[in-house]
């Protein structure tokens, strides 16, 4: 543990959990105080339920002790954040490096926006073409409020896929889903099937604690052909201003 005088100089910072025995990286955080012992303090109790920990008590069993590492500190929380989202994304985007991320679940803040891109993704991001019309085969899915919600290393899809209220679309010429985030589309889904299931109104509505029956989908990404006609296109030129329903069925 950090004393008071080693806490107050560190101030924010990005660690790593790491392997004793392979000196590999499973796990990348940010923190103040002691939080990088948090995952350690949490093992010993017996919790349970994510890889980190699982890694963790794994060592433990073996009589090892996780090493922390600090990898940088005496930051604020923005730059902080940044660090921890440029390694995960760099370790994720390194296939052989994945196993050094396996214990984070989603990828850093602001990957969506800011996110590893190749060359050719970035001039297509900050040049991005308008789309004009979509064909009745293809649903736009706004994510700006259930992208922030979802969790896991498929955030994106998870994010996409439910739960939203919407005309029965089981019978429907839908194949695929469109992802757009902020007026821009940043995936491309082709859905294999859809389903009902219930949902909860959102706090602060007049129906709060009532139910619907919502649709989701399950999927994959698209083929290339597919999803190259729609990636990194701009849909902003169409959104009306205020408009809150995330289901767009044409342009």
């Amino acid at each position: 543990m950090f004393d008071p005088k080693t806490i107050a100089e560190l101030k924010c910072y990005v660690y790593l959990l790491v392997d004793p025995v392979s000196k590999t990286p499973f796990y990348v955080g940010k923190g103040t105080g002691n939080r990088v012992f948090n995952h350690l303090r949490n093992a010993k109790d017996g919790k349970t339920g994510t890889e980190k920990l699982t890694e963790i008590q794994y060592i433990l069993e073996q009589n090892l002790e996780v090493d922390h590492v600090i990898v940088r500190h005496g930051l604020n929380d923005k730059v902080a954040f940044n660090i921890e989202a440029a390694l995960i994304d760099t370790f994720k985007y390194i296939p052989s490096f994945k196993t050094f991320v396996r214990g984070n679940i989603q990828g850093g803040v602001n990957s969506i926006e800011k996110g590893l891109m190749n060359a050719e993704e970035i001039v297509r991001k900050y040049n991005a073409e308008p789309l004009d019309s979509i064909p009745k085969e293809c649903v736009i899915i706004n994510i700006n409020s259930s992208y922030k919600r979802a969790s896991g290393e498929d955030r994106l899809y998870q994010a996409t896929k439910q739960i939203w209220k919407m005309a029965d679309p089981r019978k429907s010429v839908l194949k695929y889903a469109l992802s757009e985030y902020r007026g821009q589309i940043v995936e491309v889904f082709q859905i294999e099937r859809w389903y009902p299931k219930q949902r909860g109104y959102n706090p602060g509505t007049k129906k709060y604690g009532q139910t619907y029956q919502g649709y989701g989908f399950d999927g994959q990404v698209a083929p290339d052909n597919i999803r190259n006609k729609y990636i990194n296109k701009s849909i902003a030129h169409k959104k009306k201003h205020g408009a809150s329903n995330p289901i767009t069925l044409n342009l």
